[in-house]
């Protein structure tokens, strides 16, 4: 079948799997560019590793520690003609160049939340690495069923206290509208923070450490975001806010945990990047958009791979050491925070309208990386060629 984007939203409902493919290999390129990471881990689980900063993880990881990876997701292949979801080839595409250089890697596809899954990934571990060194954290999801109770919660985007009323960017019509958001319920920000919070990061590391397989000076991290102001009352003062409160609060607990063993636990603070999950926040696409064209301008521009590659090299390992900030968080956003970078965006910010989206934003580069998260636009793929839907893990 030729596979074309189809969009709905903020989302894209189809994803091309020799685009994916080569978006994959274009990151691992990356991270071979910068040569081997030394003293790094060689045992590394990423919970939420297909897409995002997850998958940046679990490249990194492989490709410049040089790591056996086990990687955790849910995720949709392709059934009855239709392709699977970009995380499935995405997860499908590293397996494959994984084993290409003589890395060990397994993926287990199913609901990270729950005790089962937890169950497998214990058993993968005991079979083939014997414990890991890394954790990562990255799960991003709309919902969790808790798997103590069967009860089942939804997260909601949402201010806290008062509605939120600001300019939004509708990457489907390419206008600028005004958006107005109602705040959320004492009983929504509890839902969020039930997904979005910490509690089933402590309940994998619990598990880890119950079952043995957490190697001596272990670390684990899970990542957060902060950003500029105008998007603080949707975002870090909403109530996704409260549920990434929660999870600094987490890692604090964990780390107490780890430390007995020399390991440690801690919360990345990343840069505003394109991903599904970006994607689907109020202002934030105009953000980015606004972002995009300020820090290309100042050669500072990074996607997932160029931040997650840097943590590693220049914070968790090569001899290096976590920088943290006044509330014990590690910040790979000090490129995005820069008082430079921030004054050129908010300088912006009131002069864009539909009719200057171009000459002001790097609109179409926030689209180009939509895109590319599905598996569109990358060189040397023939799009207007027949493919097959159906990829498979290799053996």
């Amino acid at each position: 079948m030729i596979i074309k984007p189809r969009i709905r939203g903020f989302v894209c409902i189809t994803a091309h799997p020799d685009g994916c493919a080569a978006h994959v290999r274009e990151q691992i390129a990356h991270v071979r560019a910068q040569g081997p990471i030394e003293k790094s881990p060689k045992r590394v689980l990423v919970i939420g590793s297909s897409t995002g900063y997850g998958l940046s993880a679990r490249i990194v990881s492989a490709f410049g520690c040089g790591a056996d990876t086990l990687g955790v997701f849910f995720e949709r292949p392709a059934s009855n003609g239709k392709p699977a979801s970009a995380g499935w080839y995405n997860s499908v595409a590293f397996e494959e160049e994984a084993k290409k250089a003589g890395l060990w890697a397994k993926s287990l596809n199913g609901d990270a939340f729950s005790n089962e899954l937890k169950a497998q990934a214990i058993e993968a571990i005991k079979e083939k690495m014997g414990q890991v060194d890394l954790v990562v954290y990255s799960l991003a999801s709309p919902r969790r069923t808790d798997p103590r109770t069967g009860e089942t919660f939804r997260s909601t985007l949402k201010p806290i206290g008062e509605s939120y009323t600001a300019k939004n960017l509708d990457t489907d019509k390419k206008e600028i509208t005004s958006v107005t958001i109602e705040p959320a319920s004492q009983e929504e920000i509890d839902h969020t923070v039930k997904v979005m919070g910490g509690e089933d990061w402590e309940m994998w590391i619990e598990a880890l450490n119950d079952a043995g397989v957490l190697a001596p000076g272990a670390t684990t991290c899970a990542f957060d975001y902060i950003g500029p102001k105008v998007t603080w009352p949707v975002y870090t003062n909403g109530s996704i806010g409260a549920a990434k409160k929660h999870l600094r609060e987490t890692a604090s607990r964990i780390d107490a945990m780890l430390k007995v063993d020399r390991g440690r636990a801690f919360v990345s603070v990343n840069k505003a990047v394109v991903t599904q999950a970006s994607s689907a926040i109020p202002v934030v696409p105009l953000y980015i958009s606004i972002l995009f064209k300020v820090m290309k301008e100042k050669g500072l521009h990074e996607d997932c791979i160029h931040q997650i590659d840097r943590l590693f090299r220049t914070q968790m390992w090569n001899d290096g050491y976590l920088n943290f900030d006044d509330e014990g968080r590690v910040r790979v956003d000090d490129w995005e925070m820069r008082e430079d970078v921030q004054s050129a965006v908010a300088a912006i910010w009131p002069d864009v309208t539909t009719e200057t989206i171009d000459a002001l934003t790097d609109f179409d580069g926030y689209q180009e990386n939509f895109l590319r998260l599905f598996g569109f636009g990358l060189s040397g793929v023939d799009y207007a060629a027949e493919v097959e839907p159906e990829r498979e893990f290799p053996a």
